[in-house]
């Protein structure tokens, strides 16, 4: 049998959540959820448009996330 994953589905873990915590402790917050890879960019910062089930993204300003969106 295969492993289960341990990502999230989107609906038991709301990225609008994230929005106002401060960076390291939304990191530590979502990683305890499971996800597996957690990326934070600048505001504007050009990314890759590749999905991956296992990430959630945060946008942050002045060590606080202003925005976040799976994969």
């Amino acid at each position: 049998m295969a492993p289960t994953s341990r990502t999230p589905e989107p609906s038991s873990d709301a990225p609008e959540s994230y929005v106002g915590l401060g960076a390291e402790g939304a990191e530590q917050l979502a990683r305890s959820r499971g996800w597996q890879v957690v990326r934070s960019l600048p505001p504007g910062a050009i990314v890759t448009m590749e999905y991956l089930d296992a990430r959630i993204n945060f946008e942050v300003e002045g060590g606080v996330v202003i925005r976040c969106w799976l994969g």
